[in-house]
């Protein structure tokens, strides 16, 4: 276990530990090791901004950052809101879903959310391993936090549209996780979700949104980077990433 610079109070209570090699979500063939931040029940609001703003994110209780030693493709990425523009595509997306009522709930178990998260996964992500989530893995994942989350629904005249999870950090919010109706055809619920987080940073006057991790060659990651400007934490300072084009999260 290591500590980060003493000098890094109050971040220099937290320990810190590599896990055991593990099979690459994204990257077939390859295998992760990730950096966890422990113990979880110091990791305040504040203390998790100055980790997201390093690198790490958060699934659960479970504050982690890749640490892979012979590989660096995992690129936290973020958009400088203040700077955001939106293309041609993003701005018809946001006319054609305006209709859409977003409502923060409360942060628990809703019967009705994790019908439509077990539909979305296995629609979406099937045979990736969260298609089988039962209840308990479903709120462990999404619904424990020792930060500033906050749960967002998202209803067309009543009907369960669409659920986000975000973090409230110092410097802006932070993605956790949105899952949507996947059988609406033609809807972009993906691309109006981070349209709606970046407006939200806006009216909060919060600078950044935080998007977790980009890999280039990952096709299910490129969405994140068609914000631009993108932002990537690259040799430990934020700068702009100019990628490839790169396809929506419909």
């Amino acid at each position: 276990m290591t500590h980060l610079n003493d000098s890094d109070l109050p971040l220099s209570l937290l320990q810190f530990y590599s896990t055991a090699a593990y099979p690459c979500s994204y990257l077939p063939d390859r295998q992760s090791v990730s950096q966890v931040a422990i113990p979880p029940q110091l990791i305040t609001a504040e203390i998790y901004s100055d980790l997201v703003h390093r690198g790490f994110r958060r699934s659960g209780d479970f504050t982690y950052r890749p640490a892979c030693a012979d590989c660096h493709e995992c690129v936290p990425v973020r958009v400088p809101v203040d700077r955001f523009v939106p293309d041609r595509s993003q701005r018809r997306c946001l006319k054609a879903h305006g209709n859409l009522d977003g409502r923060e709930m409360p942060l628990q178990y809703s019967a009705e959310h994790y019908q439509l998260y077990r539909r979305y996964q296995a629609r979406r992500h099937a045979g990736g391993g969260m298609d089988l989530d039962n209840r308990e893995q479903y709120a462990q994942f999404l619904l424990q936090s020792h930060v500033d989350t906050r749960l967002v629904e998202f209803r067309d005249n009543g009907s369960l549209r669409m659920v986000s999870v975000i973090d409230v950090l110092n410097d802006g919010l932070s993605s956790v996780y949105t899952f949507f109706d996947p059988d609406i055809a033609g809807a972009s619920f993906g691309t109006y979700n981070i349209l709606w987080q970046i407006g939200q940073c806006l009216a909060n006057d919060l600078p950044h949104l935080y998007l977790g991790y980009w890999i280039r060659d990952c096709r299910k990651m490129s969405y994140k980077v068609r914000f631009r400007p993108t932002e990537g934490l690259i040799d430990g300072r934020w700068r702009k990433i100019a990628p490839a084009t790169t396809t929506p999260p419909a």
